[in-house]
């Protein structure tokens, strides 16, 4: 069994990597955006499935440049798919790692049938790929994995966790801290991780919500995060919203999250943080 791996350097990718050992990997190091190194990856290697995990995130940076978000989010799995049509082999099992925020925002446990509405640019890049592996099933496999929020202490200032940790040890005795009064689904990134090897070994198709399917205030987690007793002013000045997935589907192929209730995770692992 070979597995292509885009995003092999990233937080997911690296995890994903040190957590298979028993995986046979190539790795695809070149530029997904050039679609003449994307094919020549893919003639190169006889693979019997694809894990696309290769994107510009967070949201900010995708927003910083949204042409070049574009190009690697969307343009990338075109390219890899255009690649394997024209190779013309064996169906290719193909997981593309896309994203929550494809659907609308809602105060019920979003299902993977529920409406779709992209929150933001990052969200639409992914939908764009969702739909092109979605027209081109005669020449793949697909599996599409919708990530809900996770984490690692791997991960940069600009993912919400690491930016509250950093905050919350800063040397200000009062922190103002804007927009928390949302809930969201999140889960440790080594679950993440499982899911997909899941998927990999079961090789399912369509679409699967990877959450915790757990209802959390993101204020709460702040003040659970909150060891030094800083003064918090939390300043709420948007309309309460909710993103949280069903993962009925996934918990079908044997999945099931590693912790009850996510703050023991966050728990565990805050000293972890190194900025």
């Amino acid at each position: 069994m070979i597995v292509g791996l885009t995003g092999s350097t990233g937080v997911l990718g690296s995890e994903l990597i040190s957590k298979s050992k028993n995986i046979n990997f190539r790795y695809f190091d070149g530029d997904i955006k050039n679609f003449d190194q994307v094919k020549n990856w893919i003639n190169n290697n006889d693979l019997d499935s694809i894990i696309h995990l290769a994107a510009v995130v967070p949201i900010r940076k995708v927003n910083s440049n949204k042409k070049k978000a574009y190009d690697v989010n969307f343009l990338g799995t075109k390219n890899l798919v255009d690649s394997i049509k024209l190779k013309n082999v064996k169906k290719i099992w193909f997981f593309l790692a896309s994203t929550s925020h494809v659907y609308s925002k809602s105060n019920k446990t979003l299902s993977e049938t529920s409406k779709i509405k992209p929150m933001n640019y990052y969200a639409f890049t992914k939908l764009q790929s969702e739909k092109y592996l979605i027209n081109n099933k005669k020449y793949i496999n697909y599996c599409i994995g919708r990530i809900f929020s996770y984490t690692s202490y791997l991960q940069k200032k600009n993912y919400f966790i690491p930016n509250i940790i950093s905050k919350l040890r800063n040397k200000n005795k009062i922190l103002e801290i804007k927009g928390t009064n949302h809930y969201r689904d999140f889960l440790p990134i080594e679950d993440v991780v499982k899911a997909i090897q899941i998927l990999n070994r079961s090789k399912p198709k369509g679409i699967f919500n990877i959450c915790s399917s757990q209802k959390i205030l993101l204020s709460d987690i702040i003040k659970f995060l909150n060891f030094k007793d800083k003064r918090i002013k939390f300043i709420n000045d948007h309309t309460s919203t909710s993103l949280v997935g069903s993962n009925r589907k996934l918990k079908n192929l044997s999945w099931k999250p590693s912790y009850k209730n996510y703050l023991n995770y966050i728990k565990k692992y805050e000293k972890n943080y190194n900025f």
